[in-house]
C-alpha cells in the first residue's frame, strides 16, 4: 500500500486487489486510488469487472487476495466501522411495489441500527427532497417511473451523512431535468466533504460530473487519474486542410510526423491528419508547410477527448448520449 501519508488523502485504496470466480478472472490485480473529496468516474464495457470491484469495496464479495482500505480502514477487518459511513445504489434499486415513497424509506432507515428514530421522520423528508421526490412521498412505488426508483434508490443513500456515496448508474431511466438534479445534487455533496464513487457507461455524464475517473478492459485497470491528465494521455493530432496533399506529406514526413490516410474534401481539397510530436510547435508545421510550396487552406491542433482514449484502450465504443 502507500505510505501513511498519502494513503490518509485517499477514499478507496486498493493494492493488487483480484478477485476469481473458479479459473475465471474477473478483477486482476488493480490498484485504485481515489482521492477524498473528488468525484470520481468508474468505466468499463460490460464484464470488464467493475460491478465485481465494486461488491468487493462494499464487503459484498470477498477479494480472492489483494489489499482494500476503504475511508482508511482496512476490509474486511473493519467492515462494520466502515459501512456506516458508507451510502450506495448498486445494480439498481430494490424497494417494496405496495409501499409509498417514504414509507420504504422509513423501513429501510429503520434497519439501521446506527441512527435515533426520533429523527427519522426529518431525516426521509429531507433525503426525498434533495432528489425531487417531495411531490410523490406518498405515492405507491409500484406507479414510480424507472427514473423516480433510481432517484429514490439515491434518497436512500443519502439518509444520513456519508463519507463516501457509491453509485452504480445513478443517472439510468432519468430524463434529461432529473440528470441535470442528480449532477447538481453530486456537485453538492462534494462541496460537503462527501466523496462520489460513480460506475456508469454515459461518457458524457461522467466527463460533466466526475473531477477524476479510471478505466476498466478485461478486469485490469487500464488508466486512472484526474480528467485532465487521462486527456493528455490521448494522441493530440493535427489536421491539415489543402489541395496539395502530397507535398503536405512530404513536409509532415521531414518533420517527423507520420501522416494517415488523405481524406478527400469538396473543390479538390483533402485533409491530412498526423499525431503531433511535443517536441514540434504548431506554428512551427504551419511555417514548414508554407515554405515547402504547400497552400494551407485549414490548420487544427484537435485535442484528445475521453472517448478517445476509451477506446484506444478498450477497443470498444462508448455510449456518449442519454
Amino acid at each position: 500500500m502507500a505510505d501513511t501519508a498519502a494513503s490518509a488523502e485517499l477514499a478507496i485504496e486498493t493494492h493488487e486487489l483480484t478477485k476469481t470466480f473458479g479459473r475465471q478472472t474477473a478483477v486482476n490485480g488493480i490498484d485504485l486510488a481515489v482521492p477524498r473529496g473528488s468525484v470520481f468516474g468508474f468505466l468499463g464495457p460490460n464484464g470488464s469487472g467493475k460491478t465485481t470491484t465494486i461488491r468487493v469495496l462494499l464487503g459484498l464479495a470477498g477479494a480472492t487476495s489483494g489489499d482494500v482500505r476503504v475511508l482508511g480502514q482496512q476490509l474486511p477487518g473493519r467492515l462494520p466501522q466502515v459501512l456506516p459511513r458508507v451510502g450506495a445504489l448498486i445494480e439498481g434499486p430494490g424497494f417494496y411495489p405496495f409501499l409509498s415513497g417514504a414509507a420504504n424509506l422509513h423501513r429501510l432507515d429503520a434497519a439501521d441500527r446506527f441512527v435515533t428514530s426520533s429523527t427519522r421522520r426529518a431525516r426521509v423528508e429531507t433525503a426525498l427532497e434533495r432528489v425531487g421526490l417531495s411531490h410523490a412521498a406518498g405515492k405507491k412505488v409500484k406507479a414510480y417511473s424507472l427514473g423516480m426508483k433510481q432517484r429514490l434508490g439515491i434518497a436512500n443513500a443519502l439518509l444520513t451523512p456519508r463519507d463516501l456515496i457509491v453509485l452504480d448508474e445513478p443517472t439510468n431511466g432519468l430524463d434529461p431535468q432529473g440528470t441535470r438534479e442528480v449532477r447538481n445534487l453530486v456537485r453538492s455533496l462534494t462541496a460537503e466533504g462527501t466523496t462520489v464513487f460513480v460506475s456508469s457507461h454515459l461518457l458524457a455524464e461522467i466527463e460533466q460530473m466526475c473531477t477524476h475517473a479510471a478505466v476498466m478492459r478485461a478486469g485490469n485497470l487500464v488508466a486512472q487519474g484526474s480528467l485532465d491528465q487521462l486527456r493528455r494521455a490521448g494522441q493530440t493530432r493535427v489536421r491539415v486542410t489543402t489541395p496539395d496533399d502530397l507535398r503536405a506529406e512530404e513536409v509532415l514526413r521531414r518533420l517527423g510526423l507520420e501522416p494517415e490516410h488523405p481524406e478527400p474534401l469538396h473543390d479538390g481539397e483533402a485533409a491530412i491528419t498526423a499525431p503531433l510530436a511535443e517536441s514540434l510547435a504548431p506554428d512551427a508545421i504551419v511555417a514548414a508547410l508554407v515554405a515547402g510550396g504547400v497552400r494551407v487552406r485549414g490548420f487544427a491542433v484537435e485535442r484528445a477527448t475521453l472517448e478517445d482514449l476509451f477506446v484506444a484502450l478498450t477497443g470498444e465504443g462508448f455510449d456518449v448520449v442519454q
